[in-house]
């Protein structure tokens, strides 16, 4: 059954030091990290109102945010819209993510940069009116309501770094209340329905992990590790809703599964167990169901498991990548808003068509390589069909990042007669339907990547820093990077691991994984032995492979006799290897004496006169005035 929060009335005492504890009001008292020296706070005084009203439990209705064309929108899936299983709630050339249900169910809270930069806004379900509640160059996003709807616990970026914050929701005149100061990066905040916790993702260990602030305690004692899993990057922490489970996503590095995990606040000292695949999930309001967005490589899907790991929902794809979750019971109008209605009978136009390129006619019907204009690289030339995506990626990026990105690539199409590095040898550069970004803005400090685990094989997700850094482009990265070059820092561990775990960079970058996924370039997997082989971790490379497999791809460029006859001759070893033979030793021979003959008469021989021709004539050097 749905559960009721208690009303009640709290006060914030003002504080002046930072060993006393910082309260707000939520369904039941809270306390926040205390406040600077001589700065007190201010004195709040509310009253919660508890969730009246509760609906039909059949009118479950989950909440999503969708990546299409590059720009993620708001979608409901609801059993009350039958014709529409999926529909889109927002649209618009601006994202709005992580949505969050309020408590009493008639709003949602998300986060938008549909004002050129990333604030907070609440979405009002019954009438599809719009509120902003932050409004600030800075970067907000990830809000998480109080038990009693008044404030919202949100992600905020603060002097270069990632903190956790509290924000009214109701009253502009309130100051926004800090709940982390860390150097770290703390993120993704989930309050709990008790008012006293606060779930939340931090690198302070050295990697990602879910940590618990304990509002009734203050300093270090405050915070307490409940993954505490150095091989594995936890994310998107979130309460069932009588706050008695911890849902969360991993990615485990190591051992272990990847997945979503379940930490049971009865019995805290025991590790979360596994439930099932997935990289971010939702409760439902009998806490008895789980609905989880899992992954392939390049594909995404909604599924669903009861809390004992067994399959409800089989996998359904998706548009695009999800950007939050949330599920509850609500009773949506009928009929829908007109802003929801309007956003539903709208679909995103396409990002780019082929154009053929006019030319003479080749046997077989073979395709064309046409070049890339302005753009460095070894061969710049692509796939016929492929080169109008790739200029129209080329140019999304300009525009998300500032600068061209895409202006010098380390490798787009190359011919069968060149060889790459040992395994590559089925590379889909071949084809040319696939282009490797330069490497080097790695060393620079422009490129990260990020470690993604699927199955048994390894995908990056790669950023690229912003050029404007005032928050109007891009967002910051969350989690822990991936340093591949770590390896060459002579530690045993991190070179049979691959790498390690990289602080989290500051500044605002750009997903051009997700950017390339809607212009169709699919990321490819690291090779199984990239951890020794560094050329193998293939992490800047894209392909956009219409369904094509490698051994089809090709046979449009060449006919076939050129991918059945060797081309290529294996590079000598190293250090050739002498070859024993046996063979005969000739013995030596004895050398004849000369022999002396008397004479009376004494001969006297002349040395030849002996003349030297030189071979060539000096010719004086030539002066260039």
């Amino acid at each position: 059954m749905p559960l009721h929060f208690p009303a009640f009335s709290t006060r914030i005492l003002p504080v002046l030091t930072t060993s006393v504890l910082l309260l707000f009001g939520c369904s039941q008292s809270t306390q926040a990290p205390s406040a600077p020296q001589n700065s007190p706070q201010p004195v709040f005084e509310f009253t919660s109102t508890p969730a009246s009203n509760r609906l039909n439990k059949d009118d479950n209705a989950l909440f999503l945010s969708i990546e299409e064309n590059g720009y993620a929108h708001l979608f409901t899936r609801s059993d009350q819209v039958q014709n529409f299983p999926l529909t889109r709630i927002t649209i618009g050339e601006w994202n709005d993510v992580a949505p969050a249900l309020s408590p009493d169910r008639r709003r949602l809270a998300f986060a938008s940069d549909r004002n050129g930069f990333w604030d907070l806004y609440t979405l009002d379900l019954q009438t599809g009116n719009l509120t902003q509640i932050t409004d600030s160059p800075q970067y907000d996003s990830a809000p998480s309501w109080s038990p009693d709807g008044q404030w919202l616990v949100f992600e905020t970026y603060i002097n270069d770094n990632l903190e956790v914050s509290v924000v009214s929701v109701n009253d502009r005149t309130q100051e926004i209340i800090p709940l982390t100061q860390h150097p770290a990066s703390d993120h993704s905040p989930a309050w709990a329905p008790d008012g006293r916790h606060v779930a939340f993702i931090s690198n302070r260990g050295g990697d990602s992990d879910v940590w618990l602030a304990s509002l009734d305690l203050a300093g270090d004692e405050r915070y307490q590790n409940l993954s505490n899993t150095p091989f594995a990057s936890e994310n998107r922490p979130l309460w069932n809703y009588d706050g008695s489970q911890l849902l969360w996503s991993s990615i485990s590095q190591t051992v272990g599964y990847s997945g979503l995990y379940i930490w049971d606040a009865a019995d805290p000292n025991r590790a979360a167990r596994w439930v099932g695949d997935g990289v971010m999930g939702a409760w439902d309001e009998t806490a008895e169901k789980i609905a989880a967005v899992t992954s392939a490589p390049n594909k995404y899907y909604l599924t669903s498991y009861d809390v004992h790991g067994n399959l409800l929902l089989s996998p359904t794809p998706l548009s695009g990548s999800v950007r939050g979750l949330t599920w509850g019971i609500v009773e949506l109008p009928n009929p829908l808003p007109n802003s929801f209605a309007q956003a539903a009978g709208s679909a995103p136009t396409s990002l780019w068509s082929p154009v053929i390129t006019p030319g003479p006619d080749v046997p077989g019907q073979r395709w064309y390589l046409v070049p890339v204009e302005d753009v460095q690289a070894p061969y710049p030339q692509l796939h016929d069909l492929v080169d109008e995506s790739f200029n129209a990626l080329r140019n999304r990026i300009i525009l998300e990042t500032g600068w061209d990105a895409l202006a010098s690539l380390e490798n787009a199409f190359v011919p069968l007669t060149i060889s790459l590095e040992p395994g590559l040898e089925e590379d889909w550069l071949y084809t040319g339907r696939a282009f490797a970004i330069n490497s080097l803005m790695a060393n620079a400090g422009w490129l990260v990547t990020l470690r993604e685990d699927i199955g048994a094989q390894t995908y990056w997700r790669v950023y690229i820093r912003s050029g404007i850094q005032d928050g109007s482009r891009g967002e910051p990265i969350h989690n822990t990077p991936w340093n591949l070059s770590a390896r060459y820092e002579l530690d045993p561990r991190t070179y049979e691991q691959g790498g390690e775990y990289a602080p989290v960079p500051s500044g605002y970058w750009v997903d051009v994984t997700a950017l390339a996924s809607a212009y169709n370039w699919e990321r490819l997997p690291a090779l199984p032995n990239w951890r020794t082989y560094y050329n193998g971790a293939r992490f800047t490379e894209f392909a956009l492979t219409n369904g094509l497999s490698w051994y089809s791809a090709p046979q449009e460029l060449y006919p076939m006799e050129a991918l059945v006859t060797p081309t290529r001759v294996l590079a000598p070893t190293l250090t050739p290897t002498p070859t024993s033979t046996s063979t005969a030793t000739p013995r030596p021979t004895r050398t004849p004496r000369m022999t002396f003959t008397p004479s009376s008469t004494p001969t006297i021989t002349l040395m030849p006169t002996i003349t030297f021709t030189p071979s060539f004539t000096p010719t004086p050097p030539t002066i260039i005035p």
